[in-house]
């Protein structure tokens, strides 16, 4: 396929671990959007998370790879954490766009980040480069599209299951099982190197 006809999806995160839902969110985007590809995008530190998550960056890394491998149609890209230190959007998205110049671009956030989108850093640069996809997020309104540029922002239109990393972390740490709220590959590699 020529690139100025590929669709690739941006899905950043800090995946801490990757769960079912982040995988459904990928799929619904890619389906919605007839996506060629989704890249999963672990952070090394997000903006607006400015400590260390609770795994490390390779441990997270490597459970992202785990968890999208059966998906031909999924990636993960490791050019954040080679980065290190803070995870801006706009220098992923200006390397991204570097590697693919005639592609079209979307970016997967959450509804609760569009709330705050025009506080990210050189938030007009992103919506140059890419389209936002935005999945909605359990209890939380969209926010009003008017306040950001026409055209340039959609809301994924799909029922999504509500999991929170934070409950797999504490689910983990209560001992409690993790069967089908992460992939299987994904609970042994909790277990094994016994995170969280």
């Amino acid at each position: 396929m020529s690139q100025v006809n590929k669709r690739i999806g941006l899905f950043g995160g800090t995946f801490d671990p990757p769960h079912i839902g982040h995988l459904m969110i990928a799929e619904q985007a890619r389906v919605h959007k007839r996506l060629d590809q989704v890249i999963f995008i672990p952070a090394y530190v997000p903006p607006h998370k400015r400590k260390q998550s609770s795994a490390k960056p390779e441990h997270r890394l490597r459970m992202t790879k785990l968890a999208v491998r059966d998906n031909r149609a999924f990636s993960v890209s490791d050019i954040e954490i080679r980065r290190g230190g803070i995870s801006y959007t706009i220098d992923t998205m200006n390397e991204y766009r570097r590697r693919f110049p005639r592609a079209e671009l979307f970016l997967i956030i959450g509804t609760d980040n569009l709330r705050d989108f025009k506080k990210w850093k050189s938030y007009k640069e992103i919506l140059r480069h890419a389209k936002i996809l935005a999945y909605p997020r359990a209890g939380r309104s969209a926010p009003n599209l008017r306040t950001l540029r026409k055209g340039k922002v959609s809301i994924l239109q799909a029922e999504l299951l509500d999991i929170s990393s934070s409950a797999v972390r504490t689910a983990a740490r209560k001992k409690r099982s993790l069967r089908y709220v992460v992939p299987d590959a994904v609970k042994s590699y909790i277990e094994s190197k016994r995170l969280y």
